[in-house]
C-alpha cells in the first residue's frame, strides 16, 4: 500500500506503525473519559480504539481510500500497561468492484503488544479508486 484497488491483493498483510501507550496521556485519558477506571488495570478499551484510528489515519492518509463505510467486530483482547508499544497492521480479507472507478476493500486490523499477542482487532470496509 498504497495501491490502487486493481493492484490490492486479498491477504496482503500492511503494516499500520506502532505506538506506545504513553503514561501521562493515559493516566489523562482515564482522568477525562473513564470515571472509575484505574491505571493498574492498564490502557482502557476507548484508548486503545483511539490508537488503533490515530495509526490508521496516519497509514491510509495517502491511500487512494476514499471514504471508510463501516467499522464492525470490533474486539479488546487485552488491556496493555502503560509504556507498552502497539503495533497495527492491516490483512486484506476480501474486495469487491463497484463500477469502473471504485471498489470496497474489506479488511481485519489488529493491534499487537511487544510479545505479538492480540490487544484488539475490528473490521472495516473502505472504498478505494480503481
Amino acid at each position: 500500500m498504497p495501491a490502487p484497488f486493481d493492484d490490492i491483493q486479498i491477504g496482503q498483510v500492511v503494516s499500520l506503525g506502532e505506538a506506545r501507550v504513553d503514561p501521562a496521556a493515559m493516566a489523562a485519558f482515564i482522568d477525562n473519559f473513564c470515571p472509575g477506571w484505574t491505571a493498574d488495570r492498564g490502557c482502557p478499551d476507548a484508548m486503545i480504539f483511539a490508537v488503533w484510528t490515530k495509526l490508521d489515519a496516519a497509514a491510509s492518509a495517502e491511500w487512494p481510500q476514499t471514504k471508510r463505510v463501516g467499522v464492525d467486530a470490533l474486539r479488546w483482547a487485552k488491556n496493555p500497561p502503560a509504556g507498552e508499544v502497539l503495533r497495527g497492521r492491516m490483512t486484506v480479507m476480501g474486495k469487491d468492484p463497484v463500477g469502473e472507478g471504485k471498489g470496497i476493500v474489506i479488511a481485519q486490523h489488529d493491534l499487537l503488544d511487544e510479545a505479538g499477542r492480540l490487544v484488539f482487532s475490528c473490521l472495516t470496509r473502505s472504498v478505494f479508486a480503481r
